[in-house]
């Protein structure tokens, strides 16, 4: 997302992150390129609010996001002023996402929430999909030129919070999707189909998603995956467990039943505590089935 919106804008770039070895990376890759814009290393989140107007922040949870919005001395919000616009594009829980955008504004900045679908694949190629929670249409339209850097599809869900539900909702239907996939192709294989003959099967007939054509959890059948890649990158189980959570805690207090999204959740939290699963891509539900099925035989 970074390497997009350095691209395709105008302005130098300031930076933050507590993986120093991923800044290093990040700027050693742009200044081969001998470009003439500054790419500025923070030391911690209150310089980056000091030095720039506009602030995209990507955050695993919501301890996360609110400590580095709301609650140390270098915390962001000690550094922003009314012309501040802030864009989070965190998966959270809702009623998080809402407190922080509320103090951001009673200082006088804007916030939106930008919670983000692709993956690392739609990361890379600025195809994501960018669901947004904004008070104002002047928000949302504001963020959309910077949004529109790291992705195609830009979508005005309501007000502060709403782009949260629709991505909860969009990683539950993932999560249950992936451990369909990853079952069907484990059975395909087991079989004895050719996994890549299968593949291609499924997604020219009624079973095709993203988790079957883009995001396929059978090592080999793409080249560009985790599952190919020994399920490294991407999306780890154990945020996908976080995510999970939350959706299952919001369908609780809704008082809706999600009946594989409750199962998925059990998976999901299983497999970001069991060795060698935690950080792996979700799509690692593969691996662990077939490794459950040789254990099982």
């Amino acid at each position: 997302m970074a390497n997009n919106i350095y691209k395709k804008s105008n302005s130098p770039l300031i930076i933050y992150d507590i993986n120093k070895i991923a800044l290093e990376k990040f700027t050693f890759l742009h200044e081969t390129t001998l470009s003439d814009r500054l790419i500025i290393h923070a030391q911690t989140p209150i310089e980056v609010a000091r030095r720039s107007s506009t602030i995209i922040t990507m955050l695993p949870s919501s301890p996360h996001v609110k400590k580095v919005y709301l609650e140390t001395k270098d915390s962001l919000i000690h550094g922003i002023d009314e012309n501040s616009f802030l864009i989070d594009s965190s998966t959270i829980d809702q009623n998080v996402s809402k407190e922080v955008s509320k103090k951001i504004i009673e200082k006088g900045a804007r916030a939106v929430d930008a919670p983000v679908s692709g993956g690392i694949v739609g990361a890379e190629a600025a195809n994501l999909s960018f669901m947004v929670g904004a008070s104002t249409l002047e928000d949302f339209n504001r963020a959309k030129p910077y949004l529109s850097h790291m992705g195609k599809n830009i979508i005005h869900c309501g007000g502060l919070g709403a782009g949260q539900i629709a991505k909860i909702c969009n990683n539950m239907l993932l999560a249950i999707t992936m451990i369909g996939v990853a079952e069907t192709m484990n059975l395909g294989v087991k079989l004895g189909i050719d996994p890549k003959l299968l593949a291609n099967i499924l997604n020219t007939s009624s079973g095709r998603c993203w988790s079957s054509d883009t995001y396929n959890p059978c090592p080999g059948v793409l080249p560009n995956v985790p599952s190919s890649k020994n399920y490294e990158g991407g999306f780890n189980n154990s945020l996908m467990a976080k995510d999970m959570k939350l959706a299952v805690n919001a369908a609780n207090d809704a008082k809706v039943s999600v009946i594989l999204g409750a199962i998925a959740q059990q998976l999901y939290s299983l497999l970001s505590n069991t060795a060698g699963y935690e950080k792996k891509d979700f799509s690692s539900i593969y691996r662990w089935l077939n490794d459950s099925n040789e254990t099982n035989n």
